[in-house]
């Protein structure tokens, strides 16, 4: 290869780079840590589901966990309907 060639493919080459930096490798570690914080849920801990539901946790399983609302109503939730940002938000106020 020749300096030419090697010009004509740095572009794609930094944009590549650009893209994996930006995009994929902070969506990985989003991933990443839903993964740890489903994995360490509890009973007792309260969470807010994706579609908003707040409930506390009062029984688990493998894939499923079932939380209690306010008005005593038990609803069972698949793990990976918990939102992180929300019930990280949610359980950071309480603390308080």
């Amino acid at each position: 290869m020749n300096m030419e060639q090697i010009g004509q493919f740095l572009p794609m080459l930094l944009i590549i780079v650009v893209f994996y930096f930006f995009m994929i490798r902070p969506q990985m570690k989003k991933a990443k840590d839903h993964k740890k914080f489903v994995a360490d849920l509890k009973k007792g801990d309260k969470v807010i589901t994706l579609s908003g539901i707040h409930g506390k946790i009062v029984d688990l399983n493998d894939t499923t966990f079932l939380i209690e609302v306010e008005s005593g109503t038990k609803i069972r939730f698949e793990k990976s309907a918990v939102s992180l940002e929300a019930s990280q938000a949610l359980n950071q106020t309480s603390a308080k």
